[in-house]
């Protein structure tokens, strides 16, 4: 078979629609191959095994929230430049992208390993928010605090974003949550 562009999400397709009606456990890397029109030789040269398929592009999330952080104005708060980043993170997520990552979603949600995997990914995200944070001059605990609360933040957007029946873009999600935030933040202890 000739090799053809979009093959990554072509497989990724597959495989969501596999696991969406097989189950994760019980699809193996050759039903998704089959299933794309490819060879599992080819799958094995995209994605190291099928837990892979479902967190192709982390890296490309990543490089949207870490933009976000360096392209926040140079006097802006550790907190202004975190909704900076997820303001930026956001854009990753248009609206055509909202069903698969609702089908991908409640495969993540019924497989412990896979939210395990989920958190991991989650985690580094904040941790290299933090990073960026403290190369721009921002001290501990403030970088650390920022960007665990910014990751804290996007994964409530995020689950709200995926809801049925939700219609409203993560951007606009995202600064209602951290809205709520800064409204507990200045509330009187």
């Amino acid at each position: 078979m000739r090799w053809e562009p979009g093959t990554p999400r072509r497989l990724q397709e597959a495989a969501l629609r596999l696991f969406a009606t097989r189950g994760f456990e019980q699809t193996t890397a050759g039903d998704i191959a089959d299933a794309a029109g490819v060879t599992e030789r080819t799958f094995y040269r995209h994605f190291t095994d099928k837990r892979e398929v479902l967190f192709f592009g982390q890296e490309s999330l990543l490089d949207a929230f870490l933009t976000g952080v360096t392209s926040a104005p140079a006097a802006a708060s550790p907190l202004e430049i975190v909704a900076a980043a997820l303001h930026s993170a956001a854009s990753f997520f248009p609206d055509e992208r909202r069903s698969f990552a609702r089908t991908r979603a409640s495969i993540i949600e019924h497989n412990p390993a896979l939210q395990e995997r989920e958190q991991h990914k989650l985690s580094n995200i904040a941790a290299q928010v933090a990073t960026a944070l403290r190369e721009r001059g921002v001290a501990e605990p403030a970088a650390t605090l920022a960007a665990q609360t910014g990751s804290t933040v996007f994964h409530i957007a995020f689950a709200q974003w995926i809801k049925p029946g939700e219609h409203r873009e993560l951007a606009d999600i995202a600064a209602d949550v951290f809205a709520q935030l800064e409204t507990l933040i200045s509330a009187p202890a």
